[in-house]
């Protein structure tokens, strides 16, 4: 039943990721870094031993837990972004039912590990919010520390430990929340659902059932799936990020009879560039490096008058962007509104 639902939401991610829409852009773009920790509830596990007195299999119950991760990527100028994340968790394990020893005590479940992520960036017309979606895999090491039976008057104890390691897969859903006047913070909360498949064997020992004074008798315990769900709270950071449209640097701009101009054009009602204008940003980059100076219009129809301003906004930090990773220091931009006719809002960026 979990296996079933985590993979349709596989197939929901996917499903928006591949539906056109008029303005899906992204909130950053290039390089970023993103630290997070939160809340973990895992699944009960289902583990199996062959010790005497224990049943062949049962499952490991775990208290809420947290978790850990600091990741680095590079977001795309079309919606994705790629990412490389380390994690950390831990959880007490407070029971295992269907067993001779209902209570635990002592235990504990870690995992840490790699993970490599693709999200998808959703632009839902907010400067405020940009919902995300993401896949990720990777490997996880998982560490059981020892547990036993707590019971008064039990005849024999059972422990555990050992570390080990396997492949694991994840579904990532969350909300980024831009910090205004401080162009590439945001704030982060996603739910997460981990994966880390199952074969992980760990050395135990076991004296139910024998005789007093008898030596324990070696075996071991091998997990099934451990499926983990965290809400996890974070801070990204994003390199490179331009001011957003219409704040000025500070410089002032060049007389007009100087500048050299171009046009780049969207589509209407989108925010995303061509290859075409990525072409001719990369021309304007490379005339402000000669000249000096360099004005770039950004053009573009939509169709609601009340979203003109965001979209033009959107579009102008887009160019920028394109600017900067075309070799134009940031503070060398500015963003300037412009005059508009009956059907377009366009701004102007100046290089200097």
């Amino acid at each position: 039943m979990r296996l079933r639902s985590i993979l349709l939401v596989l197939a929901g991610v996917l499903y928006w990721a591949a539906l056109p829409a008029p303005a899906w852009s992204q909130p950053i773009q290039g390089f970023y870094i993103d630290v997070g920790a939160g809340l973990r509830m895992p699944f009960g596990t289902k583990a199996s031993s062959l010790e005497r007195g224990v049943p062949g299999t049962f499952d490991l119950r775990q208290s809420l837990g947290y978790d850990t991760m600091l990741s680095g990527g590079y977001a795309l100028g079309n919606g994705w972004r790629f990412e490389l994340e380390g994690n950390f968790g831990r959880s007490s394990i407070h029971s295992a039912s269907g067993t001779a020893f209902p209570a635990i005590s002592g235990g504990a479940v870690e995992n840490r590990g790699v993970m490599v992520n693709a999200l998808f960036d959703l632009d839902i017309r907010s400067p405020y919010v940009f919902p995300y979606l993401g896949l990720g895999v990777g490997y996880q090491s998982t560490r059981l520390d020892s547990f036993v039976d707590t019971r008064l008057g039990k005849p024999g104890a059972f422990s555990a430990s050992g570390t080990q390691g396997g492949f694991a897969t994840q579904v990532i859903g969350g909300l980024s929340f831009p910090i205004p006047y401080m162009p590439g913070l945001s704030l982060t909360v996603d739910y997460r659902v981990m994966d880390i498949l199952g074969g992980e064997k760990f050395q135990g020992t076991s004296s139910i059932g024998l005789a007093a004074g008898s030596a324990p008798v070696a075996g071991s315990v091998k997990l099934h799936n451990q499926f983990d769900q965290t809400v996890m709270f974070g801070v990204r950071y994003a390199f490179n990020t331009p001011p957003p449209a219409g704040v000025d640097t500070g410089a002032a701009p060049a007389p007009r009879a100087e500048l050299q101009s171009y046009e780049v054009a969207f589509d209407p009602n989108k925010a995303a560039l061509s290859e075409r204008a990525r072409a001719i940003v990369r021309d304007a980059a490379a005339a402000s490096t000669r000249q000096g100076t360099t004005r770039i219009a950004v053009t573009g129809a939509s169709g609601d008058a009340s979203d003109r301003q965001a979209l033009s906004g959107r579009r102008a930090n887009i160019v920028v962007a394109a600017l900067v990773a075309s070799g134009v220091p940031k503070d060398a931009i500015a963003v300037r509104p412009a005059e508009r006719d009956e059907d377009d809002r366009w701004v102007e960026i100046v290089t200097r």
